[in-house]
Protein backbone atom coordinates (compact mmCIF):
# COMPACT_ATOMS: atom_id res chain seq x y z
CA UNK A 1 0.00 0.00 0.00
CA UNK A 2 3.01 2.23 -0.41
CA UNK A 3 1.79 3.71 -4.28
CA UNK A 4 -0.79 5.86 -5.08
CA UNK A 5 -2.11 4.48 -7.91
CA UNK A 6 -6.07 3.14 -7.67
CA UNK A 7 -6.89 -0.90 -8.21
CA UNK A 8 -9.40 -2.41 -9.80
CA UNK A 9 -10.46 -6.21 -9.10
CA UNK A 10 -11.80 -7.98 -11.25
CA UNK A 11 -13.84 -11.31 -10.89
CA UNK A 12 -17.41 -13.23 -11.01
CA UNK A 13 -20.05 -12.75 -8.49
CA UNK A 14 -19.66 -14.88 -4.83
CA UNK A 15 -15.61 -15.42 -5.23
CA UNK A 16 -14.45 -13.06 -2.54
CA UNK A 17 -13.80 -9.42 -3.64
CA UNK A 18 -15.45 -7.30 -1.06
CA UNK A 19 -14.00 -9.64 1.49
CA UNK A 20 -10.39 -9.91 -0.21
CA UNK A 21 -10.03 -6.09 -0.12
CA UNK A 22 -11.15 -5.84 3.35
CA UNK A 23 -8.79 -8.87 4.73
CA UNK A 24 -5.84 -6.40 3.04
CA UNK A 25 -6.56 -3.66 4.76
CA UNK A 26 -7.13 -5.48 8.32
CA UNK A 27 -4.06 -6.83 7.95
CA UNK A 28 -2.62 -3.30 6.82
CA UNK A 29 -4.50 -1.88 10.17
CA UNK A 30 -6.44 0.49 7.88
CA UNK A 31 -10.10 0.82 7.72
CA UNK A 32 -12.40 0.15 4.75
CA UNK A 33 -15.21 2.47 3.37
CA UNK A 34 -17.69 0.82 1.00
CA UNK A 35 -19.09 3.36 -1.12
CA UNK A 36 -21.47 1.89 -3.60
CA UNK A 37 -21.21 3.40 -7.04
CA UNK A 38 -24.57 1.93 -8.39
CA UNK A 39 -26.48 3.49 -5.56
CA UNK A 40 -25.31 7.08 -6.11
CA UNK A 41 -26.63 9.58 -8.47
CA UNK A 42 -23.90 11.61 -10.70
CA UNK A 43 -24.39 14.78 -8.62
CA UNK A 44 -23.41 12.87 -5.13
CA UNK A 45 -20.04 13.29 -5.04
CA UNK A 46 -20.06 17.05 -5.94
CA UNK A 47 -22.77 17.80 -2.92
CA UNK A 48 -24.46 20.52 -2.96
CA UNK A 49 -24.01 24.55 -3.19
CA UNK A 50 -24.32 27.00 -0.41
CA UNK A 51 -24.27 30.89 -0.33
CA UNK A 52 -20.94 32.30 1.41
CA UNK A 53 -20.39 35.72 1.69
CA UNK A 54 -22.15 36.34 -1.51
CA UNK A 55 -20.46 33.29 -3.10
CA UNK A 56 -21.21 30.01 -4.04
CA UNK A 57 -19.35 27.05 -2.29
CA UNK A 58 -19.56 23.24 -2.43
CA UNK A 59 -20.57 21.50 -0.03
CA UNK A 60 -19.33 17.91 0.11
CA UNK A 61 -21.30 15.01 1.11
CA UNK A 62 -20.65 13.35 4.65
CA UNK A 63 -19.77 10.13 3.57
CA UNK A 64 -16.53 11.25 2.14
CA UNK A 65 -13.39 10.75 3.85
CA UNK A 66 -12.54 13.74 6.36
CA UNK A 67 -9.27 15.29 7.24
CA UNK A 68 -9.99 13.69 10.85
CA UNK A 69 -11.12 10.13 9.86
CA UNK A 70 -8.10 7.50 10.35
CA UNK A 71 -6.43 6.43 7.04
CA UNK A 72 -8.11 3.64 5.30
CA UNK A 73 -9.37 2.21 1.59
CA UNK A 74 -11.73 4.17 0.04
CA UNK A 75 -13.50 0.55 -1.43
CA UNK A 76 -16.25 1.58 -4.85
CA UNK A 77 -17.68 -1.53 -4.91
CA UNK A 78 -20.23 -2.77 -7.91
CA UNK A 79 -18.24 0.56 -9.47
CA UNK A 80 -19.29 -1.17 -13.32
CA UNK A 81 -22.42 -1.34 -12.71
CA UNK A 82 -22.98 2.16 -11.80
CA UNK A 83 -24.41 3.63 -15.30
CA UNK A 84 -22.17 6.22 -17.61
CA UNK A 85 -22.89 9.09 -15.69
CA UNK A 86 -21.94 8.07 -12.58
CA UNK A 87 -18.93 6.67 -14.38
CA UNK A 88 -17.82 9.55 -15.57
CA UNK A 89 -18.88 11.35 -12.04
CA UNK A 90 -15.61 9.47 -10.68
CA UNK A 91 -13.22 10.79 -13.63
CA UNK A 92 -11.59 13.38 -11.17
CA UNK A 93 -12.01 11.04 -7.80
CA UNK A 94 -10.07 8.68 -9.21
CA UNK A 95 -6.67 9.96 -10.99
CA UNK A 96 -6.70 13.23 -9.11
CA UNK A 97 -8.17 12.19 -5.34
CA UNK A 98 -10.53 15.29 -5.80
CA UNK A 99 -14.06 16.67 -6.71
CA UNK A 100 -14.64 19.71 -7.38
CA UNK A 101 -13.59 21.48 -3.93
CA UNK A 102 -13.24 17.96 -2.17
CA UNK A 103 -9.46 16.36 -1.72
CA UNK A 104 -9.17 13.12 -0.20
CA UNK A 105 -6.99 12.77 2.55
CA UNK A 106 -3.79 11.98 2.76
CA UNK A 107 -3.30 8.24 3.48
CA UNK A 108 -6.59 6.71 1.56
CA UNK A 109 -6.10 4.18 -1.16
CA UNK A 110 -8.20 3.98 -3.89
CA UNK A 111 -9.95 0.15 -4.60
CA UNK A 112 -12.91 -1.10 -6.63
CA UNK A 113 -14.30 -4.08 -7.77
CA UNK A 114 -17.17 -5.25 -10.25
CA UNK A 115 -18.28 -8.34 -12.42
CA UNK A 116 -17.24 -8.94 -15.61
CA UNK A 117 -19.61 -8.61 -18.96
CA UNK A 118 -19.64 -12.46 -18.97
CA UNK A 119 -21.01 -12.92 -15.90
CA UNK A 120 -24.27 -12.46 -16.53
CA UNK A 121 -24.36 -9.51 -14.12
CA UNK A 122 -26.00 -6.35 -14.23
CA UNK A 123 -23.13 -4.53 -15.74
CA UNK A 124 -22.47 -1.40 -18.07
CA UNK A 125 -19.76 -1.32 -20.00
CA UNK A 126 -16.73 0.56 -18.22
CA UNK A 127 -15.95 3.10 -19.33
CA UNK A 128 -12.39 3.36 -21.24
CA UNK A 129 -11.28 7.40 -19.78
CA UNK A 130 -12.36 5.52 -16.33
CA UNK A 131 -10.82 2.05 -16.53
CA UNK A 132 -7.00 3.55 -17.46
CA UNK A 133 -7.17 5.22 -14.24
CA UNK A 134 -6.86 1.56 -12.44
CA UNK A 135 -4.03 -0.80 -12.14
CA UNK A 136 -6.30 -3.78 -13.37
CA UNK A 137 -6.58 -7.19 -11.42
CA UNK A 138 -8.31 -9.97 -12.16
CA UNK A 139 -9.74 -12.44 -8.80
CA UNK A 140 -8.86 -16.32 -9.41
CA UNK A 141 -10.56 -18.85 -7.07
CA UNK A 142 -8.36 -21.23 -6.04
CA UNK A 143 -10.50 -24.07 -3.50
CA UNK A 144 -7.25 -24.69 -1.74
CA UNK A 145 -6.99 -20.98 -0.29
CA UNK A 146 -10.56 -21.15 0.63
CA UNK A 147 -10.14 -24.10 2.43
CA UNK A 148 -8.31 -22.20 4.56
CA UNK A 149 -10.35 -19.26 4.90
CA UNK A 150 -13.54 -21.80 5.20
CA UNK A 151 -11.68 -23.83 7.76
CA UNK A 152 -10.39 -20.21 9.88
CA UNK A 153 -13.81 -19.40 9.55
CA UNK A 154 -15.41 -22.38 10.87
CA UNK A 155 -17.24 -23.55 7.83
CA UNK A 156 -18.99 -26.92 8.40
CA UNK A 157 -16.80 -29.51 7.65
CA UNK A 158 -18.93 -31.49 5.66
CA UNK A 159 -18.68 -28.93 3.22
CA UNK A 160 -15.02 -28.56 3.35
CA UNK A 161 -14.49 -32.07 2.94
CA UNK A 162 -16.37 -32.02 -0.33
CA UNK A 163 -14.62 -29.16 -1.63
CA UNK A 164 -11.43 -30.66 -0.97
CA UNK A 165 -12.67 -33.77 -2.87
CA UNK A 166 -14.60 -31.79 -5.71
CA UNK A 167 -12.50 -28.44 -5.58
CA UNK A 168 -14.30 -27.76 -9.09
CA UNK A 169 -17.56 -27.77 -8.14
CA UNK A 170 -16.20 -24.41 -5.37
CA UNK A 171 -17.43 -22.25 -8.44
CA UNK A 172 -19.44 -23.10 -11.68
CA UNK A 173 -21.03 -21.01 -14.31
CA UNK A 174 -24.20 -19.61 -13.91
CA UNK A 175 -26.94 -21.22 -16.10
CA UNK A 176 -30.67 -21.08 -16.70
CA UNK A 177 -31.23 -21.92 -12.74
CA UNK A 178 -30.59 -19.30 -9.99
CA UNK A 179 -28.37 -20.93 -8.06
CA UNK A 180 -25.25 -22.45 -9.09
CA UNK A 181 -22.25 -23.07 -6.59
CA UNK A 182 -19.55 -20.34 -5.84
CA UNK A 183 -17.76 -19.33 -2.69
CA UNK A 184 -20.20 -17.65 -0.84
CA UNK A 185 -22.89 -20.29 -1.86
CA UNK A 186 -20.90 -22.77 -0.46
CA UNK A 187 -20.83 -20.73 2.85
CA UNK A 188 -24.79 -20.55 2.86
CA UNK A 189 -24.59 -24.26 2.61
CA UNK A 190 -22.17 -24.48 5.64
CA UNK A 191 -25.26 -21.46 7.81
CA UNK A 192 -27.67 -23.88 6.63
CA UNK A 193 -26.40 -27.43 7.80
CA UNK A 194 -25.63 -25.43 10.75
CA UNK A 195 -29.34 -24.31 11.42
CA UNK A 196 -30.36 -28.04 11.42
CA UNK A 197 -30.68 -31.00 13.08
CA UNK A 198 -30.20 -33.18 10.22
CA UNK A 199 -29.52 -32.55 6.76
CA UNK A 200 -32.70 -34.73 6.21
CA UNK A 201 -34.43 -31.65 6.95
CA UNK A 202 -32.43 -29.07 4.88
CA UNK A 203 -31.67 -31.17 1.61
CA UNK A 204 -33.95 -28.80 -0.48
CA UNK A 205 -32.45 -25.79 0.64
CA UNK A 206 -28.96 -26.66 0.02
CA UNK A 207 -29.92 -27.72 -3.66
CA UNK A 208 -31.43 -23.82 -3.80
CA UNK A 209 -28.03 -22.57 -2.51
CA UNK A 210 -26.09 -24.20 -4.96
CA UNK A 211 -27.93 -25.76 -7.49
CA UNK A 212 -29.33 -29.11 -8.31
CA UNK A 213 -25.75 -31.28 -9.89
CA UNK A 214 -23.48 -29.98 -7.32
CA UNK A 215 -26.41 -30.34 -4.14
CA UNK A 216 -26.89 -34.19 -5.47
CA UNK A 217 -23.21 -34.91 -5.51
CA UNK A 218 -22.59 -32.88 -2.08
CA UNK A 219 -25.81 -35.30 -0.64
CA UNK A 220 -24.17 -38.50 -2.05
CA UNK A 221 -20.98 -37.08 -0.37
CA UNK A 222 -22.75 -36.99 2.56
CA UNK A 223 -24.63 -40.35 2.77
CA UNK A 224 -21.57 -42.27 1.62
CA UNK A 225 -18.70 -40.72 3.97
CA UNK A 226 -17.35 -41.91 7.38
CA UNK A 227 -20.33 -41.07 10.38
CA UNK A 228 -18.95 -38.86 13.18
CA UNK A 229 -19.33 -41.70 15.31
CA UNK A 230 -16.10 -43.25 13.35
CA UNK A 231 -14.13 -40.13 14.00
CA UNK A 232 -14.46 -40.66 17.59
CA UNK A 233 -13.33 -43.88 18.02
CA UNK A 234 -10.38 -43.00 15.62
CA UNK A 235 -9.49 -39.90 18.34
CA UNK A 236 -10.03 -42.40 21.30
CA UNK A 237 -7.51 -44.85 19.65
CA UNK A 238 -5.64 -42.50 17.05
CA UNK A 239 -2.55 -44.99 17.11
CA UNK A 240 -4.63 -48.48 16.46
CA UNK A 241 -8.15 -47.29 15.30
CA UNK A 242 -8.55 -48.39 11.61
CA UNK A 243 -8.36 -45.59 9.21
CA UNK A 244 -10.42 -44.86 6.03
CA UNK A 245 -9.50 -46.07 3.04
CA UNK A 246 -11.25 -44.09 0.09
CA UNK A 247 -10.23 -40.46 -0.92
CA UNK A 248 -13.67 -38.99 0.53
CA UNK A 249 -13.58 -40.50 3.73
CA UNK A 250 -10.25 -39.33 4.59
CA UNK A 251 -10.51 -36.02 3.44
CA UNK A 252 -14.15 -35.93 5.46
CA UNK A 253 -11.77 -37.30 8.42
CA UNK A 254 -9.01 -33.91 7.68
CA UNK A 255 -11.41 -31.83 7.48
CA UNK A 256 -13.14 -32.73 10.94
CA UNK A 257 -10.01 -33.13 13.07
CA UNK A 258 -9.78 -29.18 11.87
CA UNK A 259 -13.14 -27.90 12.72
CA UNK A 260 -12.75 -29.46 16.49
CA UNK A 261 -9.04 -28.71 16.66
CA UNK A 262 -10.31 -26.32 19.35
CA UNK A 263 -10.10 -29.79 21.62
CA UNK A 264 -7.29 -30.41 22.93
CA UNK A 265 -7.87 -33.91 23.05
CA UNK A 266 -8.36 -34.17 19.37
CA UNK A 267 -5.26 -31.90 18.87
CA UNK A 268 -2.95 -34.91 20.26
CA UNK A 269 -4.93 -37.76 18.61
CA UNK A 270 -4.29 -35.37 15.42
CA UNK A 271 -0.47 -35.26 16.16
CA UNK A 272 -0.48 -39.13 16.75
CA UNK A 273 -2.64 -39.56 13.12
CA UNK A 274 0.11 -37.66 11.20
CA UNK A 275 2.41 -40.76 10.76
CA UNK A 276 -0.46 -43.33 10.15
CA UNK A 277 -1.93 -41.53 6.76
CA UNK A 278 0.37 -41.10 3.49
CA UNK A 279 2.95 -38.46 3.72
CA UNK A 280 0.65 -36.11 1.26
CA UNK A 281 -2.49 -36.64 3.45
CA UNK A 282 -0.22 -35.93 6.83
CA UNK A 283 0.87 -32.62 5.05
CA UNK A 284 -2.94 -31.40 4.04
CA UNK A 285 -4.01 -32.44 8.04
CA UNK A 286 -0.77 -30.58 9.44
CA UNK A 287 -1.64 -27.37 7.55
CA UNK A 288 -5.47 -27.87 8.24
CA UNK A 289 -4.88 -28.45 11.91
CA UNK A 290 -2.40 -25.51 12.15
CA UNK A 291 -4.64 -23.08 10.21
CA UNK A 292 -7.45 -24.23 12.59
CA UNK A 293 -5.37 -23.99 15.99
CA UNK A 294 -1.70 -22.63 15.77
CA UNK A 295 -1.48 -24.33 19.64
CA UNK A 296 -0.77 -27.88 17.05
CA UNK A 297 2.45 -27.04 16.38
CA UNK A 298 3.10 -27.69 20.22
CA UNK A 299 1.78 -31.50 19.73
CA UNK A 300 4.96 -33.60 19.66
CA UNK A 301 3.45 -35.57 16.84
CA UNK A 302 3.62 -32.54 14.25
CA UNK A 303 6.70 -31.98 15.77
CA UNK A 304 7.95 -35.17 14.55
CA UNK A 305 6.19 -35.44 11.43
CA UNK A 306 7.70 -31.96 10.27
CA UNK A 307 10.93 -33.53 10.86
CA UNK A 308 10.26 -36.32 9.07
CA UNK A 309 8.68 -34.70 5.99
CA UNK A 310 9.97 -31.39 6.07
CA UNK A 311 10.74 -30.90 2.44
CA UNK A 312 6.60 -31.26 2.01
CA UNK A 313 5.47 -28.01 3.86
CA UNK A 314 6.21 -25.51 1.99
Amino acid sequence: MSQRWPAFVWGPPGVGKSAIVKTVAEVAGKNVLDLRASLLDPTDLRGIPAIEDGKAVWCPPSFLPKDSDPAGILFLDEINAAPPLVQASLYQLVLDRRVGEYELPEGWWIVAAGNRQFDRSVVFKLSSALANRFVHLEFEVNAADWREWAIDKRVSPLVTGFIALRPELLLGEPGESPAYPTPRTWEIVSDIIHSFDSIDGCRDLIAGAVGEGPAVEFLAYIDRNVREKDFLHIVDAPDSAALPTSLGDIYALTSWLAYHASDGGIRKSAGILLPRLTPEFGVVLARDMVKASTSFIKESGYKKFIKMHDDLIV
